[in-house]
């Protein structure tokens, strides 16, 4: 879906978003309150600079629109793959870009995520995957490496990672996958005016992926880890 198809499903009271050099930025009505809208559009690769327009508007929105809601709209290939980027230190703009995510959220700022078209690798860890829960269109590619590349990585036959994401989530892309891992909070149809606003309504109970990746079976471990932590759980050794 194009950004400005998505802006017009989502925004019926109208907006502001902007694009330039596959940045999205700007303000939207919803309902009676005003969201500030991030992200980026065109398959985005995330180099130095596109990071850091998202961190600098991020940071805009915490100094000038205190406890303000931000959408983060997502379509990227993931991290740039270039030399200048790699040299520049490409890794430490997208980790500041994902801690002034975290810091809006401390400072009081509901952030939703989005994916409308693709989420790949860094470029969707550093984004949707850092706001108060994620969501994604129906048509989204989602997914955080191919089966080919994590063969490749982990030695393992690319036809055994096929025969395992068929049964386990954690191998397999799509939003279905992602949902059922409960790094998707849901997955939007019909009238996205109306589930965005149930998202950002105030009765959020925070952050619920370890708990809903449990429920839905695709996480098992993750919330019986948390909850062993928090209780002071642990298993000496001998």
């Amino acid at each position: 879906m194009h950004w400005q198809t998505l802006a017009a499903a989502l925004f019926p009271l109208g907006h502001s978003i902007t694009e330039r050099d596959d940045f999205l930025c700007g303000a939207a009505r919803v309902g009676a309150d005003t969201v500030e809208v991030i992200g980026t559009t065109g398959h985005a690769p995330i180099g130095v600079e596109i990071a850091l327009a998202q961190a600098r508007a991020v940071l805009r929105v915490v100094r000038e629109q205190p406890r303000r809601a931000i959408l983060l709209l997502v379509d990227t290939q993931g991290q740039r793959l270039r030399h200048r980027d790699e040299m520049l230190g490409i890794n430490s703009y997208m980790a500041h870009l994902a801690k002034c995510v975290d810091l809006a959220r401390r400072q009081g700022h509901k952030v939703i995520g989005l994916v409308y078209d693709q989420a790949l690798s860094g470029g969707f860890i550093s984004s949707g995957m850092m706001a108060d829960a994620c969501y994604a269109l129906p048509g989204a590619s989602i997914r955080v490496m191919g089966l080919a590349a994590m063969a490749r990585i982990t030695k393992v036959p690319e036809q055994r990672l096929q025969e395992l994401a068929r049964d386990n989530p954690v191998f397999a892309p799509g939003p279905e996958n992602y949902l059922r891992m409960g790094a998707l909070e849901a997955i939007w149809d019909g009238d996205l005016a109306a589930r965005l606003a149930q998202a950002l309504a105030p009765d959020y109970p925070g952050d619920s992926r370890a708990a809903l990746g449990q429920a839905r079976g695709g996480r098992k471990l993750a919330q019986p880890v948390i909850e062993a932590i928090l209780h002071g759980d642990h298993v000496r050794a001998a």
